[in-house]
């Protein structure tokens, strides 16, 4: 499913590069002081369905995408025409007030893709405002949750088990927990170091959707991608699913475990490191990685967890990510 649909985003960017205008983007509604209803109310698809993004909304994919309960995730970007976003090195990109992030979480069902719901973060004059929208049974229309959904799902995940869940929508004071830095919401996705696949960034800087083209440093590598170096795809691990709180600046910052790509010193990333405060989430171990041996480490003991006081991420997945525990498993195994 990547592949095709990293093949869609760039057929979609050669057709939006002849573009001189936006077709149908509400602009006064990203900008308003209101909560639109419907997601249609915004206009960045041309069609009902939401397959077909209008001109300057803008597909892309990331190296290592954050797991939620195995979804598939379509991700759109839009700038306001005559404007562009700033590319500043390897990290965030930083986007201007007008902008909007979309994302829609669906599974391929009976052979179709559904979607279940498509959340955005507007760019607005005051910050960013992050609003859950839920798709109706029709696949014509999603409307404002702001509570939130629990939607039943049937699905088979990637090794062929099938799956039933309770799929959970976010209420919208939940999508601060993971887009809160220093109590403001912003982005966590869009980094730089982690859209560097398929000509992405070149292809942004073409179309005037950025400033130029950043210099990369280092990339998060796709973390299931074998030939690359294990601590390089467990770090990106890390940085995806969990650095959004667990920074120097994020809602977790008092635990003083710091999973950043960038973060060097092994105690801050959890190595013979102990937990600020014991308790219930750390079971019966001492320390969030013990070296040679993940079933001793907190952080492994924490992501099997499906129970609401120990499992991490707090929110955001409701059955275990089997393959990313695997790799870090493997990952604090081969460490000396």
């Amino acid at each position: 499913m990547r592949l095709l649909v990293s093949a869609c985003a760039m057929a979609v960017l050669a057709l939006s590069a002849g573009a001189s205008e936006p077709a149908g983007v509400a602009d006064a509604v990203i900008l308003s002081d209101g909560l639109p209803r419907s997601l249609s109310d915004y206009g960045f698809f041309k069609d009902a369905s939401a397959w077909q993004p209008n001109d300057r909304v803008v597909p892309y994919s990331l190296n290592t995408p954050l797991f939620t309960d195995y979804a598939e995730k379509y991700r759109f970007i839009y700038v306001p025409e005559g404007q562009q976003a700033k590319a500043n090195g390897d990290g965030m990109i930083d986007f201007p007030v007008g902008s909007a992030l979309i994302k829609s979480f669906g599974y391929e069902i009976d052979g179709k893709p559904r979607l279940l719901e498509t959340r955005v973060l507007l760019h607005r004059a005051d910050g960013w405002l992050a609003l859950p929208y839920v798709w109706n049974e029709e696949q014509t229309e999603a409307v404002l949750k702001v509570a939130g959904a629990r939607i039943p799902v049937t699905f088979i995940d990637p090794s062929g088990k099938k799956r039933s869940i309770s799929y959970g929508v976010p209420n919208k004071n939940q999508c601060k927990e993971c887009h809160a830095l220093s109590d403001a919401v912003v982005p966590v996705g869009p980094k730089a170091r982690n859209l560097t696949h398929d000509g992405q960034l070149a292809e942004f800087a073409k179309l005037g959707l950025i400033d130029q083209e950043p210099k990369i440093e280092y990339r998060v590598p796709v973390w299931g991608e074998t030939g690359a170096p294990l601590d390089d795809r467990a770090r990106g691990y890390l940085d995806v699913n969990c650095a959004h709180c667990h920074n120097i600046n994020g809602s977790a910052s008092n635990s003083g475990l710091f999973l950043t790509y960038e973060e060097n010193m092994p105690v801050r990333i959890g190595i013979n490191k102990r937990p600020v405060a014991a308790g219930r989430g750390s079971g019966t171990h001492d320390f969030d990685i013990a070296p040679g041996d993940p079933d001793a480490s907190i952080m492994i003991y924490r992501l099997n967890s499906l129970d609401p006081g120990i499992s991490m991420p707090e929110v955001g997945r409701s059955i275990v990510h089997d393959e990313g525990v695997a790799l870090l498993s493997r990952w604090i195994a081969e460490m000396e």
